[in-house]
């Protein structure tokens, strides 16, 4: 795969993070959502007391809800195969011409885009760049977001820090765009199109004959940890009507989420004396019958070809 299609793909997984923080840039309750990491991530400088909190609050966010290229990741590590014909195909692209399909099936397409670069699908991955970019591009979305910003982010690609810094500026400078725009509501659904397709991609890529033990069930499950969040970010804008209708199709999901259980096991603390960071460490056992991983992937299966039809 050649650099500069590497460097295309970095700039939609970019602009992805990016939503994120502009997401929670929109949420001005101040309240964190059940079960939401209570870890503090203090933002530093001169800034009022709201924006602090805004900035706060999406770093909150970034170390919780996974990108389109996390999930992809976390599907490629768990031993999954490359198989297009779960992908939402490109030619789809001109049926979406509501703000609503196109938010989602520009999530959708990110995360087919990730899926496609992670397994050096060349081709595809191209395909679903410009797929991806037509969606944005119909919800001007990539108006809020300029080439030297995402250019910076490219040359800071490895380095967390630089990049939380990069996308608070952004935050600050952008969140006036969106709220402008209307555009609060609808990069949460962006984000909800990504999730559901991951999962979509995932329960349809798990070996029928044993869930026990099973690491892409288990990545699955922990998907559970990402609901609250993704409610509590859809909550911010009660008079979107995208926003309210993709609600009901998240709850539908927790329903059967809530028939798994996580039980945490005892947390331990380790300590790296070379770099002085410390780590606190636990197992935990999930439990998923058949018939409650059966009806997940049913209800997922059905809510993301409503999306893409």
């Amino acid at each position: 795969m050649n650099r500069n299609l590497i460097l295309t793909g970095r700039s939609f997984f970019l602009l992805f993070i990016v939503l994120g923080f502009l997401i929670a840039g929109c949420n001005r309750s101040g309240k964190k959502a059940e079960g939401e990491s209570t870890e503090d991530f203090e933002a530093t400088g001169m800034l009022d007391p709201e924006t602090q909190e805004q900035i706060n609050t999406a770093k909150r966010i970034f170390y919780s809800l996974p990108s389109p290229l996390e999930t992809a990741m976390l599907i490629k590590n768990a031993g999954a195969e490359y198989d297009e014909r779960l992908l939402n195909p490109v030619e789809n692209t001109s049926m979406y011409l509501t703000s609503r399909s196109r938010a989602l099936n520009l999530g959708i397409y990110s995360t087919d885009l990730s899926f496609a670069s992670l397994f050096d699908q060349s081709q595809a991955t191209l395909n679903y760049i410009e797929a991806a970019k037509e969606m944005a591009d119909g919800l001007n979305i990539l108006d809020a977001i300029d080439e030297e910003t995402i250019e910076r982010l490219e040359n800071n690609i490895n380095n967390r820090d630089v990049i939380i810094d990069i996308i608070s500026e952004t935050l600050m400078n952008s969140s006036s765009y969106l709220k402008e725009n209307g555009l609060e509501g609808t990069a949460s659904v962006v984000l909800v199109g990504g999730w559901v397709e991951g999962l979509y991609i995932a329960t349809n890529l798990v070996d029928d004959s044993q869930l026990e033990g099973n690491k892409l069930v288990e990545r699955i499950v922990d998907q559970k940890l990402s609901l609250d969040i993704i409610i509590s970010l859809l909550e911010q804008s009660p008079d979107d009507e995208d926003a309210r209708a993709v609600m009901a199709d998240v709850k539908e999901l927790k329903s059967v989420f809530d028939q798994i259980t996580i039980e945490q096991g005892e947390v331990t603390v380790v300590e790296d004396t070379q770099t002085n960071v410390t780590t606190l460490k636990s197992e935990s056992s999930i439990k998923i019958t058949r018939d409650v991983f059966d009806e997940l992937r049913t209800r997922v299966g059905k809510i993301r070809n409503s999306y893409i039809s």
